[in-house]
């Protein structure tokens, strides 16, 4: 299946809202997203700043063996979005950043509270990886595993997060709460009250009818 215009004009829009949200610093982070059914997906380049990105600038890749069939070398992390590509047939788009708030948790070993609904909605729950240098087969083995179950929202060890769903907008508005949750965690310690925050009952939302 070829790959329409949609995805890569939805990369390019997500770049410029992780980066005035403050979620990258530098060329911190790259994105994926693939066509249902597709063997083929469209990665950003390596070295690539987020909020200058363009949609004939984006690396076109084949999920099955990794080759680049058109555009720039794709990303160092391309091995961390083909494998968890292929654990996770449902997803089609992967938000892979680097988001502060969220990595001084889990250096300080701090759980991220989800306190507001949007959070259970969008996050529902965080998986955790050990560290594993970037950009290497084993960072991108743990991370599919870790999804494999279904949960979408990954935090790797010293390094960043790997947020994935169905669509680029769905995965945006997941990497946006995710850092949200972190953020408001971190308020919380600081004011030495992290133990009294009330969390969203797990099994919120209860059906698929509820709308956020």
């Amino acid at each position: 299946m070829t790959l329409g215009r949609g995805p890569r004009h939805e990369l390019v829009r997500a770049g410029r809202i992780v980066v005035t949200a403050g979620l990258v610093v530098g060329s911190g982070g790259n994105f994926s997203a693939r066509a249902t059914d597709s063997d083929e997906c469209w990665v950003t380049p390596a070295g690539s700043w987020l909020d200058e990105l363009s949609p004939d600038g984006l690396s076109r890749v084949r999920i099955s063996d990794g080759a680049t069939l058109a555009g720039p070398p794709p990303t160092s992390e391309l091995a961390l979005h083909l494998a968890t590509y292929r654990a996770r047939p449902d997803v089609s788009a992967i938000i892979h950043l680097h988001p502060q708030a969220l990595l001084l948790l889990d250096a300080l070993d701090e759980p991220v509270r989800l306190v507001t609904t949007d959070h259970r909605f969008y996050v529902r729950r965080v998986g955790r990886t050990p560290f594993h240098p970037p950009g290497g087969t084993e960072v991108a083995e743990a991370a599919a595993e870790a999804a494999r179950d279904g949960t979408d929202c990954v935090i790797l060890g010293n390094h960043g997060c790997s947020v994935l769903a169905d669509s680029v907008d769905l995965a945006l508005k997941r990497a946006l709460n995710l850092e949200e949750a972190a953020r408001l965690t971190y308020a919380a310690l600081a004011l030495g009250r992290a133990d009294a925050m009330r969390a969203v009952p797990p099994q919120w939302p209860g059906s698929s009818s509820v709308s956020v």
